[in-house]
């Protein structure tokens, strides 16, 4: 056996001194390149692929998702600020879907699920349950808020007043509510989402008022609209003046429309300035009214009638005035004697009137203040407009003027309402062009006539003189040089003494030179057709 592995090793050896030292180098180097190529293959093809699965997470949640991946046998990488967790990629569908259907990320609030985990209340006092009851609906409306547009974090602190049963419902105390908000980086929220953060908040809280909820960022306190929020004071002051350029225009489109029928298209313009009233005003009415309006009485639901009637003997006893014990000194005591009668009635009757409660919403949108100005072109040949059309077009903007100013609450008389319009003749375009051409005096228009002649004559001595130095320019005809005629070899015949040496020549002449030989053919033909 011995010998067998010597004889191999000496086979082996000898096969491997045959190669050179530079064949030795460059097979430990291939052989070097594929053992690294494979080992990195290896560890690429079997290296586990982490993602990013559960992020900004808070040491309670935190913890929670831990303890189920190391329960489920699910690998696992932690942060090192501990808010982020990376499992392997193809269990990161299924770690998310359990983990969320389980209920464990939270986002460090509890919310109503907190009932569902110990749901039997035996042994639990009403302070405790309280308590519980408390912390998760804080949990919810965070759960809530978190979802909102642009809110990275969200802290809500509620405080729910105690009940009794001695007030009423208006009597009862209020609930409040405290919300810290943190933001994404670069968000600015808008006075929509303001007005959207107090409503949910409202609304997920009962008996709780805008006016006792106060939400902060880390810059300042949000307000909403209802309290004089900013954005919302802009965009209503942006809306007011749309809606008012708007009625302007309207206006404007209606008269120059309607004057344009009695005047003609385009012969009419129109300038508006109005003033609206925006503010809006809520009241609340509880009127009581009778039914019968003539004799002021409403309807008599019950009566009741009462009367009664006494009679008796006066009574005999009598004494000297003021000498009783408790008698006033001078008082005449009582000396009545013999019958003595008494009647008393009593009459009660209950009416039913109108009980009419109105809650009333007046539109802020009402006009205060209106004026109208008419420009009318004058008719063709005329100057001005005649007094009854200037008269018809005013009469139409008095009308809609006071049809404009019908709920503005102020009384106008027509003298107010002519001053708010006003009506002027004024040429237009063409016609005013026209007037002012032919009010050209005469020493202007043969001024013009002759510097339009001096123009000419300037542009027509130009045009002649740039044609004359064009000629001058000009270079006179050279003689060309004609073309030397082209000199072909010739060939001496007459020293040729066979036609072997001919043909040598013409052979040697084609070789070398085949452009000359080609035109000394073309000359032989030329000459044998003379």
């Amino acid at each position: 056996m011995n010998e067998r592995f010597a004889q191999y090793r000496d086979k082996l050896s000898q096969y491997w001194n045959r190669f050179s030292a530079r064949q030795k180098i460059i097979f430990f180097s291939t052989l070097f390149i594929i053992i690294f190529v494979i080992v990195a293959a290896t560890i690429q093809l079997t290296k586990t692929e982490y993602e990013v699965a559960f992020q900004d997470l808070d040491s309670t949640d935190a913890a929670g998702v831990i303890n189920y991946l190391e329960s489920a046998g699910i690998s696992y990488r932690l942060s090192p600020d501990g808010q982020s967790i990376s499992v392997p990629s193809t269990d990161a569908a299924r770690a998310k879907v359990d983990i969320g259907s389980q209920g464990i990320v939270q986002d460090g609030s509890i919310g109503y699920k907190i009932f569902d985990q110990s749901s039997s209340m035996i042994g639990t006092t009403d302070n405790e349950f309280n308590v519980k009851y408390n912390n998760a609906l804080n949990g919810e409306v965070e759960q809530l808020l978190r979802r909102m547009q642009g809110v990275k974090d969200a802290k809500v602190l509620v405080n729910l007043p105690k009940e009794t049963v001695f007030a009423t419902q208006n009597d009862q105390e209020k609930a409040s509510a405290s919300v810290v908000l943190s933001f994404k980086p670069g968000f600015r929220p808008s006075q929509e989402n303001v007005d959207g953060y107090f409503n949910l908040v409202k609304t997920a809280v009962p008996n709780l008022p805008i006016d006792n909820i106060t939400i902060t960022n880390n810059e300042t306190e949000l307000m909403p609209t209802a309290r004089g929020g900013q954005a919302g004071v802009s965009s209503q002051v942006e809306e007011n003046f749309a809606l008012q350029k708007k009625f302007e225009d309207e206006v404007k489109k209606n008269v120059k429309a309607f004057l344009s029928t009695l005047t003609g298209p385009d012969k009419v313009d129109v300038l508006v300035f109005s003033k609206l009233n925006f503010d809006k005003e809520t009241r609340k009415e509880d009127l009581v009214t009778p039914v019968d309006t003539e004799n002021m009485r409403g309807i008599e639901i019950s009566s009741q009638i009462i009367s009664n009637s006494y009679s008796g003997q006066g009574s005999t006893d009598g004494g000297v005035a003021g000498t009783g014990t408790g008698d006033v000194q001078g008082y005449p005591t009582s000396t009545n004697s013999g019958t003595t009668s008494s009647e008393e009635s009593s009459e009660t009757r209950n009416f039913e009137v109108n009980k009419i409660t109105r809650d009333i919403i007046a539109s802020p949108y009402t006009v205060k203040d209106l004026t109208i100005n008419v420009a009318v072109e004058p008719p063709d040949g005329q100057t001005t407009l005649d007094q009854n059309t200037s008269d018809a077009i005013r009469n139409i903007l008095v009308n809609i003027v006071r049809a404009s100013l019908a709920d503005s609450g102020a009384a106008y008389a027509d003298a107010d309402l002519i001053k708010k319009v006003s009506v002027y003749s004024q040429p237009f375009g063409a016609q005013a062009a026209a007037q002012a051409s032919q009010g050209l005096p005469n020493w202007m228009i043969w001024a013009i006539a002759a510097a339009a002649l001096l123009v000419g004559s300037g542009i027509g001595y130009v045009i002649y003189r740039r044609r004359r130095n064009n000629a001058d320019e000009e270079p006179e005809d050279e003689d060309v040089p004609l073309q030397m005629p082209t000199e072909f070899p010739s060939i001496n015949l007459d020293s040729v003494t066979n036609e072997s040496q001919v043909r040598k020549q013409l052979e040697s002449l084609a070789k070398k030179k085949p452009d000359e030989f080609v035109n000394l053919l073309r000359t032989w033909l030329a000459d044998e057709q003379r």
